[in-house]
């Protein structure tokens, strides 16, 4: 048994440490969900965001959660303030001063969802002009400053915007904008709608902006009926009781062919439309990556190929994949690409618009895999020729 000595002497230091801590703060730690306890929303399909109220309050809480990709209990919280009400004693974390009516979004996704709850116009500034699509930002792209890319941020021109808020999203860690953003007084959030393998909680973070732009409800308003049609095409195609169609995925990447895997964004949209993407037997928790040689002989047993790299004929294709004309995917005409809708500058409307719109990707792809089922003209996808 210890003596009362060294039992001091365990216990001091870290007493000490507690009372450091407490000094050099002023206060403990504060879980900002103890604050803001009442549930405005809580996602059916994303798992990155959540919204909180509190009793007595008009202003509400944004949480983020795990913002970028290997993120680890992490959380980050804005506070849109409402009615000129104060911020709340121990909150910590960002804080918005009524609706956002001046937005930079670094992310083409974020310029999609603003422009499906009506707020194009609310769009000050992006990150790289000439790889939008919407048509109602780029007729008044001479209105909105291109702030470069994280690294490269060209802070004069967004300071110019005037903005509310910078809609950030992270990659490996902590967006590089962050410090000078503190420094200049522009709130900022993360939106993760990135890292959700769902299809329908990638597009349920429109919920999320419509909280900094307009209201809640209007949000969920935007949102209600996509779920609602994505479904009902999943089902309809589950029912028909049909063998999956054996699918390759994307292209050559340097040395290795990257392969989606079991779960991931990309794998459940072919699934719920009726495919099986074919990895070789290969099977990891994370992109699977094959040889030429291995994608040549999934080729071989493929009946559709999509998605592969930035080429709109198959000629190109065959630059990109020399040799890969002679598989039975590519003789039976079965290649499609998802850049239909591609910009002069280098653009893809699939990776802006399409993550607000799943249901019409997926119909895309049921008419892709099952055209004696399903028919019309493709929304995002074209057959390469």
């Amino acid at each position: 048994m210890k003596s009362i000595t060294e039992i001091i002497r365990y216990i001091l230091p870290a007493a000490l440490l507690a009372v450091l801590l407490c000094c050099c703060t002023g206060k403990p730690p504060v879980d900002n969900s103890e604050i803001f306890n009442r549930e405005v929303y809580k996602p059916e399909y994303a798992s990155g965001f959540r919204i909180l109220g509190c009793d007595g309050m008009k202003s509400i809480m944004i949480e983020v959660s795990d913002p970028w990709e290997g993120a680890d209990s992490v959380s980050f919280s804005l506070l849109v303030l409402a009615d000129g009400e104060d911020v709340p004693a121990g909150y910590e974390g960002q804080v918005l001063r009524g609706n956002a009516g001046r937005i930079v979004a670094m992310s083409s996704t974020n310029v999609a969802m603003l422009v499906a709850l009506g707020k194009a116009s609310d769009i000050a500034g992006v990150s790289g002009k000439r790889f939008i699509s919407a048509p109602e930002v780029r007729a008044r792209l001479d209105s909105i400053a291109d702030v470069g890319y994280e690294g490269q941020v060209d802070y004069e021109a967004l300071i110019a915007c005037h903005p509310d808020i910078v809609l950030l999203y992270g990659v490996e860690g902590a967006n590089s904008m962050e410090g000078k953003l503190k420094e200049l007084g522009i709130p900022y959030m993360y939106v993760g709608d990135y890292l959700e393998e769902s299809p329908l909680g990638k597009a349920e973070w429109i919920v999320a902006l419509a909280a900094i732009t307009s209201n809640v409800d209007e949000g969920k308003r935007v949102y209600r009926d996509i779920p609602a049609r994505y479904n009902a095409l999943r089902d309809s195609v589950a029912a028909l009781g049909l063998a999956p169609v054996k699918v390759l995925m994307n292209a050559p990447y340097a040395d290795s062919w990257l392969l989606p895997p079991a779960g991931s964004y990309g794998e459940r949209l072919i699934a719920d439309a009726g495919g099986e993407i074919l990895t070789g037997g290969k099977k990891t928790s994370g992109v699977i990556p094959v040889t030429r040689e291995e994608a040549y002989a999934i080729a071989r047993e493929a009946d559709i190929w999509l998605n592969p790299g930035n080429v709109h004929c198959l000629a190109e294709l065959e630059r990109l994949a020399p040799g890969f004309a002679s598989t039975r995917c590519v003789q039976r005409g079965g290649v499609f690409n998802n850049n239909l809708r591609s910009t002069p500058g280098g653009g893809n409307d699939y990776f802006e618009s399409g993550v607000m719109h799943p249901d019409v990707i997926l119909s895309d792809l049921t008419k892709i895999l099952h055209p004696d089922r399903f028919h019309g003209e493709l929304v995002y996808y074209h057959k390469l020729r």
